[in-house]
């Protein structure tokens, strides 16, 4: 069983939001994926939609599977690096402030 893969490193969306919108397409195939992306009105959604488009675009052009019996067959939301940020307070206080990256990895194949 061919498959193709497709991914996007330091996306500044946190992990956990991004896991949310990854469950809401796991295993579907890709006619049904893009409605429910384009439907979601969350940031990840929209990254989600453009890798989704390029891996049926590597599986297509590099791979030459059918484009209409493409499912999603893995996804990944892995924790990238945190960057850190400080907010100044009250008496001479800071709060952290941690802007959390992800790491998105989707592989479709065909059915």
């Amino acid at each position: 069983m061919a498959t193709a893969l497709a991914k996007v490193n330091l996306q500044r969306v946190s992990p956990r939001k991004a896991r949310l919108v990854a469950d809401l397409f796991r295993n579907a195939s890709v006619i049904d994926a893009i409605p429910i992306l384009k439907n979601t009105p969350n940031k990840s959604s929209t990254l989600f939609l453009k890798l989704l488009n390029s891996a049926v675009a590597n599986a297509v052009n590099n791979n030459g599977m059918d484009a209409d019996k493409l499912f999603v067959s893995k996804i990944l939301v892995n924790e990238g690096p945190t960057l850190k940020r400080f907010q100044p307070r009250s008496q001479g206080r800071a709060n952290r402030i941690l802007k959390r990256t992800s790491h998105l990895i989707i592989e479709v194949s065909e059915r």
